[in-house]
């Protein structure tokens, strides 16, 4: 077959789009189209701040509903979402409880307990996976601590993307990258773990055997009862943004940028050392090997300050903010007072306060204390994964929706000391789809999809130009982002 309707739905923890890529084998041309974006907003249910499931899945299916009326039958379909959160199913295959967010504070305090028993270490070399207070690990804690009514009715658990795979086919799946986000996969078996599973206080049966992305799970059938091939993609947002990121050369590190910021390095082998703990790095799996990374607040922090102060037009507000003085108010990004306060405003210039930094009233220096704030620590980062690889990068890849923020990728390419490549922006959109057709076998694997986006898809250049001001104020910023505050969680308010 010459050409191919892809659809890949791509949902984000503050928007989703169900998205048309057609691909031409002849020419290697891809292109993209919008079919139907929709806000993913959190809301209050049980006393949880929970995802609304039911409509996403509307949205999803009218996206492809909107696809048959125009007379296009897909070749295939993929979804990929956020990971750590999961959706629980009765023996019927009913929903039990709520798609409770990891931004909820329901995990309070328990990564404190597991850290103590059964210690950080055992659960370091087990998992490979970085320490955020919301991991699976700590939110099935509280399930079995807060919500045993909701236990007790439980048949099996599903990451967000495979729950929505089974709505669409029926049939349940447990797709592997997004599984190592719970931090309850061992890395050495890749199975579940099933002694974190008992700390968590719930059985192993709610899971099944993690399979590779590229499987087909099984088909959604449209109105004419035409059957389309549902494919477990990298089905992590993450996974799939790195998938699509043009990484040609060995040296080269990504940043995936949008609501948090992932940076790191591909690995054919995990790093579960001292070092890679003392870094607090995670090892999440991706199509090819390991993606050995560090999650970062990101532009959650901006989108946060934005709807605070009902700012739309982001533009002018980045090139006001271009004008503010560098460096005058620094945060840790990564602090846990970040994940979901009340007020950003008011925790920003609470943390700037307690510092003795200047405080930032202005929405535009408000915005440079989170920019230069991400900047330095994009660049303490890069130093840590340099470290851990014994190697220095040669380049770095920023992708996603941050990766237009020109102001932020010159700031970002200036502390790191290093060139900065920006591009592609629908690069979980382009994994998504780029596995979809390596499952299809229209291309070989991820280095020649990584070709084509090359090709399909320009990328800017940013060289270092002037890195003075973080250089100057590397010192302050480590006293602020030392590995205890991150995990804090007690002190949210």
């Amino acid at each position: 077959m010459n050409k191919r309707n892809i659809v890949a739905v791509d949902l984000g923890a503050s928007s989703g789009r169900v998205m048309l890529a057609q691909w031409c084998a002849a020419s290697q041309q891809l292109s993209l189209r919008e079919v139907r974006r929709f806000a993913n907003q959190r809301r209050r249910s049980q006393g949880y701040d929970c995802w609304d499931m039911d409509r996403l899945e509307q949205e999803i299916r009218a996206g492809l509903a909107q696809l048959d009326a125009e007379g296009i039958l897909p070749d295939s379909i993929g979804i990929d979402t956020w990971g750590v959160d999961l959706v629980l199913l009765d023996a019927q295959g009913r929903r039990v409880g709520e798609a409770v967010s990891y931004r909820d504070k329901r995990t309070q305090g328990l990564m404190e307990q597991a850290l103590r028993e059964p210690g950080r270490e055992f659960i370091f070399q087990r998992t490979g996976i970085q320490f955020l207070p919301f991991n699976t690990l700590y939110q099935l804690r509280a399930l079995h601590q807060q919500q045993p009514d909701w236990q007790e009715s439980v048949a099996c658990a599903l990451m967000i993307p495979d729950y929505l795979h089974y709505r669409l086919t029926g049939e349940l799946n447990w797709e592997y990258t997004n599984a190592t986000t719970t931090q309850l996969l061992n890395i050495e078996s890749g199975e579940w773990d099933r002694e974190l599973l008992a700390w968590a206080g719930v059985p192993a049966g709610w899971f099944g055997k993690p399979q590779p992305p590229g499987n087909r799970v099984g088909y959604w059938t449209n109105a004419a009862g035409d059957k389309v091939p549902v494919i477990a993609v990298a089905t992590h947002d993450t996974a799939s943004a790195v998938f699509a990121a043009p990484l040609t050369h060995e040296d080269a590190a990504y940043l995936s940028s949008g609501i948090w910021s992932l940076m790191g390095f591909e690995s054919l082998q995990p790093y579960t050392g001292a070092a890679a703990l003392n870094a607090n790095v995670t090892n999440e799996g991706g199509a090819e090997g390991y993606r050995v990374l560090k999650n970062i607040m990101g532009l959650w922090l901006l989108q946060r300050i934005c709807e605070e102060l009902q700012i739309v037009d982001l533009c002018q507000l980045i090139e006001e903010t271009a004008r503010q003085p560098a460096c005058l108010a620094l945060i840790n990004p990564n602090d846990a007072r970040f994940i979901n306060p009340d007020s950003m405003v008011r925790e920003i210039q609470n943390a700037c306060a307690a510092q003795g930094m200047s405080i930032p009233h202005s929405p535009a220096a408000l915005a440079r204390c989170i920019f230069d704030s991400l900047a330095l620590l994009y660049r303490q980062v890069i130093q840590e994964l340099a470290s851990l690889r014994g190697a220095r990068f040669s380049q770095l890849h920023v992708v996603g929706g941050g990766c237009q923020n020109r102001f932020l990728n010159q700031l970002c390419a200036d502390a790191c000391e290093l060139p900065v490549f920006a591009g592609p922006v629908e690069a979980s959109t382009l994994g998504n789809v780029g596995c979809q057709l390596v499952a299809l076998g229209e291309l070989p694997d991820v280095a020649a999809f990584r070709r084509c986006v090359a090709r399909n898809f320009p990328l800017d250049k940013f060289e270092p130009m002037n890195n003075s001001a973080f250089r100057a104020t590397q010192a302050r910023f480590a006293a602020l982002s030392q590995p205890a505050k991150e995990l804090a969680y007690d002190k949210v308010d």
